[in-house]
């Protein structure tokens, strides 16, 4: 099964009047869609854009994996925990917010800040709030999240490059930039593709540079 979800699909949310414009491609708020709640561990896949000055107030989350990938300027995390932290692209954080915990995301720079949010349901809940920043992943090393037994793989690509994508029950993928062809299927930014007990799939990159996110998950 392959279902391809467009960015124009995705669900607005955000206060645009405070500097922040979200997009949603999963059921989220107001926007409720009991047909598309989650698919495998995955429950979120938001794409957030902050004006500079602009962000989210101290809230808390509990039993989420919070996985957080920086597309363009830098974020600044806090958290009840302790952990005050720059995050810039090509950074990986998560937050494991388990049994609670508090956090503020802001833009304090001076340029606009883009950012993918993913949230992911634990195999287990409760537990202790940890946090982890990886900076400069390198493509194609893997980050593991085994708390909701999935991981994610960041595809750099140059015009025309190929790779696989993993054999798993489960594998979601998003465009962050640039384009890419899966199968019969051409995808641009912020396109996504569902994939479910697939084989041999394979991105192809368009014209230029793309960079792509994936999530192999299991069943």
């Amino acid at each position: 099964m392959i279902d391809v979800r467009r960015a124009d699909e995705r669900y607005p949310g955000g206060d645009p009047a405070a500097g922040i414009e979200t997009r949603h491609a999963f059921s989220f708020g107001p926007h409720y869609d009991p047909g598309n709640l989650r698919f495998g561990a995955l429950i979120a896949c938001n794409e957030e854009r902050l004006a500079p000055g602009a962000g989210f107030d101290e809230h808390p989350h509990s039993h989420t994996e919070i996985v957080t990938w920086v597309v363009e300027g830098e974020l600044t995390h806090r958290d009840s925990r302790g952990h005050e932290r720059r995050v810039r692209p090509g950074d990986v954080q998560r937050l494991s917010s388990a049994a609670g915990v508090r956090h503020v995301e802001r833009n304090d720079g001076s340029g606009p800040l883009t950012f993918v949010q993913m949230w992911l349901a634990p195999l287990e809940p409760g537990g202790e709030p940890a946090y982890d920043l990886v900076r400069g992943i390198a493509d194609p090393t893997p980050y593991a999240v085994p708390e909701a037994g999935a991981m994610l793989h960041v595809r750099r690509l140059s015009a025309g490059e190929r790779t696989a994508v993993p054999d798993a029950p489960r594998v979601y993928v998003h465009v962050v930039g640039g384009t890419v062809r899966l199968g019969p299927h051409e995808l641009g930014p912020g396109d996504a593709v569902r994939a479910a007990d697939e084989r041999d799939l394979e991105l192809v990159a368009g014209a230029g540079p793309a960079e792509v996110l994936v999530w192999e998950m299991s069943a």
